[in-house]
């Protein structure tokens, strides 16, 4: 009975000491393994009368962050980054982090990333990262009224029908007021279409400062003026007109219009008032392109005989109506295109040729 306890201790004490020099011969082999492409951003559940940043921007990319541990969890972090289950993004919760009081506060990114779930749960601990040091911004903001407004995707102002309520609850910068206390609607053409039918409702957008947004305590309900109510009927007198000439006819060949009271005649539109007084400032109402084919018209492609008139070419006139209005559907023509009829002289030819056209650049196709 002895000699089998003598041995089994002798069984044990093998065991235990293969298994400590494996232990120290794994920690003997640590690695280091080198992450990039990670991004650090404030966590959405900060307290919404505090407005965190870094150095005033809500996220930061970490060019690199260097991990250590045994040889056999650098492996398995490493088939983690391989199938894609590595978590790339990490939070920052500033009340977690005890930093809540406004001011700026230096922060060590690698002793934050230590201590997150994410990475004690790897077996690893972090050696630096890139950048090893941010500053948190921390700025106290107040609750304040703040005006409605509405744009369309491309943040142009729409008139609007009704907006309920008018103005929202908000966390601002105490420093800021009087036009600055705006939130801003963003509505794109679907649903610019369904807010003409009926009430929209969306939550209003504060901005902070560029690329930093806030929503508002609560929603609005946007709606649109109707498509007849919205558009009035308008005649357009005193009409400027242009041609738009390539550089291979240019200097070649000039304009004779046939019908130039046709052309520069009035142009009846359905717009709102602002999109009709755009248009009315716009330097040319009305503009004839003129294609390089233009000069090859004749269809026998000779010259015209001395004394003989170039032949005619019809083409419909182009509305220079302002681009911001077009796209929003703010302005738009409430007649027949006009016809114009014109010759392409050259200029070496002996013709009488009717008031100069003025040249406008070739309009981008």
């Amino acid at each position: 009975m002895t000699i089998k306890r003598r041995r089994l201790r002798k069984i044990a004490a093998t065991v235990i000491f293969t298994t400590l020099i494996w232990v120290f011969a794994d920690l003997a082999l640590d690695e280091e393994l080198t992450v990039s492409n990670l991004k650090l951003s404030v966590a959405k559940s900060v307290n919404p009368a505090l407005w965190v940043t870094f150095s005033g921007q809500s996220a930061v990319p970490l060019e690199k962050v260097i991990l250590k541990g045994s040889a056999r969890k650098v492996a398995e972090v490493r088939q983690r980054i391989n199938a894609g289950r590595f978590v790339r993004e990490f939070y920052f919760d500033p009340e977690h982090e005890k930093m809540t009081n406004p001011g700026d506060h230096p922060f060590n990114v690698a002793e934050f990333l230590k201590g997150t779930d994410s990475i004690r749960q790897l077996g690893l601990t972090v050696t630096s990262a890139d950048p090893n040091t941010l500053t948190v911004s921390v700025v106290e903001l107040q609750k304040k009224q703040v005006v409605v407004r509405c744009l369309d995707d491309n943040l142009n102002p729409l008139k609007v029908a009704n907006i309920e309520p008018a103005q929202v609850e908000a966390f601002v910068p105490a420093e800021r007021g009087g036009a600055a206390l705006e939130a801003k609607v963003s509505l794109n053409r679907r649903e610019i279409e369904q807010a003409r039918l009926a009430p929209i409702e969306k939550t209003p957008i504060i901005e902070l400062s560029p690329g930093q947004n806030r929503e508002a305590a609560s929603s609005v309900k946007i709606t649109l003026p109707k498509e007849q109510e919205r558009l009035q009927e308008y005649l357009v007198t005193s009409v400027r007109y242009g041609v738009s000439l390539s550089a291979n006819l240019e200097g070649k060949y000039k304009v004779e219009l046939v019908n130039p009271e046709a052309v520069m005649g009035s142009v009846a539109i359905r717009a709102t008032p602002e999109a009709k007084r755009a248009y009315e400032n716009m330097r040319y109402h009305v503009i004839l392109e003129i294609d390089d084919s233009d000069k090859d018209s004749r269809s026998d492609k000779s010259s015209p005989a001395a004394g003989e008139p170039a032949p005619e070419i019809r083409r419909d006139l182009v509305y220079n109506f302002p681009p911001e209005f077009l796209r929003k559907d703010e302005i738009a023509l409430n007649q027949s295109p006009v016809q114009a009829r014109f010759r392409l002289v050259p200029m070496v030819a002996e013709t009488i040729s009717a008031t100069p056209a003025p040249i406008v650049p070739p309009a981008k196709k």
